[in-house]
């Protein structure tokens, strides 16, 4: 933990310890509690951030979507069919674009 110097109202250097301490808790019953102890007061007034940790991460992908994505994946067309498709398309698309902002 590394020292802050701040001054006060008056002018004097006031020295606070600079504390940022990350650590695992559960929520439970409404109150979060946390993993390991914690280097602090009682009834000292701190900021909680939430976020879960790494190894919670995946489990929030939708493995079903991406299923089911996988499946429309296999009817796409190719990158060569795209082109072709679009080469037959009369005018310029960045043109069009430049009009549609103009029109704005």
């Amino acid at each position: 933990m590394a020292w802050q110097i701040l001054v006060d109202e008056s002018g004097k250097p006031r020295y606070y310890r600079d504390m940022n301490q990350s650590v695992e808790a559960i929520y439970e019953n409404g109150v979060l509690k946390p993993l390991e102890p914690l280097s602090l007061r009682e009834q000292e007034r701190v900021k909680v951030t939430i976020s879960k940790p790494e190894s919670m991460k995946g489990n929030l992908l939708d493995s079903e979507f991406m299923a089911s994505c996988g499946k429309h994946v296999e009817n796409a067309p190719s990158l060569e069919e795209v082109r072709k498709a679009l080469s037959v398309i009369p005018g310029s698309l960045t043109e069009d674009f430049r009009l549609e902002r103009d029109e704005d």
